[in-house]
C-alpha cells in the first residue's frame, strides 16, 4: 500500500485508527533515538529516515537523487513493516537485533533481509526499535555502506 502524502503528518492522517496509533508511537520511538544527523523524510511511499544529502551527498548508490535510507516505516495491508536497512547492511548489528528479539516479543520474528514485519499490533517492541534506531550515527552507517559497496 504506497501512500501518496507528501509529509509523514499526512501519512499518519491518512491511516485507520489502529494503524494510525502504532504507527504514530513507533515515530515517536524512531525520532526519539536517532542520532543527530538523520532526517525523517517520505520516501517510496512510507515513512523514511535517512541520510541527507546535505551530510552525504553521493545519496543511495541504487539512485543517487535519493538520500541514504536507514530505516523506514510502513503499514502495508496485512501487517506493519520497519525496513531496517541498517540491519541488511550490517550483519553484527542484525545477529543483535535477533538474539534480542525474543526478549521484547512473544511472536515469533517474522524478518526478512532488511523488512521487520509485525503482524500482531498489539506485540510490538518498541523499546527494542528505539535501542536499533540509535545504533549507528549517519557517519557509522555511511562507512557501513561505502564498505559493503566496494565489495
Amino acid at each position: 500500500m504506497q501512500s501518496t502524502a507528501k509529509t509523514p503528518q499526512e501519512y499518519i492522517d491518512s491511516l485507520p485508527p489502529d494503524r494510525k496509533e502504532v504507527i504514530s508511537k513507533i515515530r515517536d520511538v524512531l525520532v526519539k533515538n536517532l542520532p543527530a544527523g538523520f532526517e525523517e523524510t517520505i520516501g517510496y511511499g512510507m515513512l523514511g529516515y535517512v541520510v541527507p544529502h546535505s551530510i552525504y551527498p553521493k545519496g543511495y548508490h541504487c539512485n543517487p537523487k535519493v538520500p541514504l535510507p536507514y530505516i523506514n516505516l510502513a503499514s502495508q495491508k496485512n501487517y506493519i513493516a520497519l525496513y531496517a536497512t541498517c540491519v541488511y547492511g550490517d550483519s553484527k548489528l542484525k545477529d543483535w537485533f535477533v538474539s534480542e528479539y525474543p526478549k521484547h516479543c512473544k511472536t515469533r520474528l517474522d524478518m526478512g533481509a532488511g523488512c521487520i514485519r509485525f503482524k500482531k499490533m498489539d506485540d510490538i517492541p518498541y523499546q527494542l526499535i528505539g535501542e536499533l534506531a540509535g545504533k549507528l550515527t549517519p557517519q557509522q552507517w555511511i562507512e557501513i555502506c561505502e564498505r559493503v559497496m566496494k565489495r
